[in-house]
């Protein structure tokens, strides 16, 4: 774990599941990019923390980010993304991942609800397999998707340019 407590390498998360389950503590499991921290991600962690008792949430890889996000991202490194988001009083635990789609994590960590963000819907949640078979329900949490890190960015760049 990271001196934070919060931050878990990826091979301890079968074990906290484990571990949480034992406790009958309920598990909500919640991920993203985060590049730039903002608003809309802040209200979708809290939104996810109060659907269980403890929120696991899981940091996209630099890599991945760059395979999603497109070129010239992400802005911060992995591990400065998963500092932020652990800063984050609603966050219990963050996992760093590469792969595509958060399924193997599922699997591993075994949450009661797996949290989505308002740009997805019941029937486009990649996931919603994987949280059916194990028995887990998956919620669409956080306010309207009205907060982007590439509309901040943009933002950023018009007001920089318009101040030269």
């Amino acid at each position: 774990m990271s001196e934070s407590g919060k931050i878990i390498p990826r091979g301890e998360l079968k074990a906290l599941g484990a571990r949480l389950r034992h406790e009958r503590r309920r598990i909500a499991f919640a991920n993203g990019c985060f590049d730039l921290l903002h608003v809309g991600h802040v209200r979708y962690l809290e939104a996810a923390k109060a659907e269980a008792d403890v929120l696991v949430v899981g940091v996209n890889g630099d890599a991945s980010v760059r395979e999603l996000k497109g070129r010239g991202r992400p802005i911060l490194a992995a591990e400065a993304r998963a500092e932020l988001v652990a800063a984050l009083a609603a966050v219990d635990y963050v996992v760093r991942f590469d792969e595509p789609t958060v399924e193997n994590l599922l699997r591993e960590l075994g949450p009661d609800v797996h949290c989505k963000g308002t740009d997805y819907t019941q029937a486009n949640v990649p996931e919603r397999e994987v949280m059916r078979e194990l028995g887990g329900a998956v919620r669409i949490v956080g306010d309207a998707k009205n907060h982007s890190t590439r509309d901040l960015l943009a933002e950023i760049l018009r007001r920089w340019k318009g101040s030269m």
